[in-house]
């Protein structure tokens, strides 16, 4: 079975860093691209990035793009999501999936697994 486990979250105040993890098995990890999506309280669940090491493809939401940093480690089968410069509308319910293939968009559609989420609260 293909899972993906996410973690890192938690409370952090505006201007603090946090650093994601999700950890993949059950798939062959050089294939897929691994996005990170988010879905605040009452929002639609929105695409902050993606890494596929294997196409050398990253993708940015325009958003978070100059803080957060998206990194692979494929011998621990674990994709990072370095947090930096935290706002309080980044507070969301972070998750990770998987995309066959190249990171291509941001498009919740397009990803076949998903993990379930890690919950990151920025106060103000």
């Amino acid at each position: 079975d293909v899972q993906l486990q996410a973690s890192g979250g938690g409370l952090v105040q505006a201007g603090g860093s946090l650093r994601l993890s999700c950890a993949a098995s059950g798939l062959p990890f050089d294939d897929y691209a691994i996005g990170w999506f988010r879905q605040a309280p009452g929002k639609e669940r929105e695409g902050v990035s993606c890494i596929s090491s294997s196409y050398d493809s990253t993708y940015y939401a325009d958003s978070v793009k100059g803080r957060f940093a998206i990194s692979i480690d494929n011998a621990k089968n674990t994709v990072y999501l370095q947090m930096n410069s935290l706002k309080p509308e980044d507070t969301a319910v972070y998750y990770c999936a998987a995309d066959f293939g190249p990171c291509g968009g941001l498009g919740p559609w397009e990803y076949d697994y998903w993990g379930q989420g890690t919950q990151v609260t920025v106060s103000s």
